[in-house]
């Protein structure tokens, strides 16, 4: 028997030159090829940050490439918070909001 996946949630929140670099657009393509699922937004603090959800080795992939960045931006430092296994995918895509 084929074990189930775990499906996780992890909010984000990304510092550095991120705003004005296509970074929602990068979060936006990289969450469709990894197949997660969550959005991506810019705060009035000069950061983005958004949610993504999916099985638990793409949701790590996902905040690899976080810290890379867009060509563009400059990521300084990526914060995590209330990352939790969950019973089901809360969105259907990944959204730039």
């Amino acid at each position: 028997m084929t074990p189930t996946p775990s499906i996780v949630s992890t909010g984000f929140e990304v510092f550095g030159k991120v705003q004005g670099v296509w970074f929602r657009k990068y979060c936006v393509e990289n969450g469709n090829k990894l197949r997660v699922v969550g959005w991506v937004r810019n705060t009035d603090r000069g950061t983005v940050e958004g949610i993504v959800q999916g099985e638990a080795d793409q949701v790590e992939v996902f905040k690899q490439r976080l810290k890379t960045g867009s060509p563009k931006s400059r990521v300084d430092r990526c914060e995590y918070t209330s990352q939790a296994t969950i019973a089901k995918l809360e969105y259907s895509n990944f959204e730039k909001r």
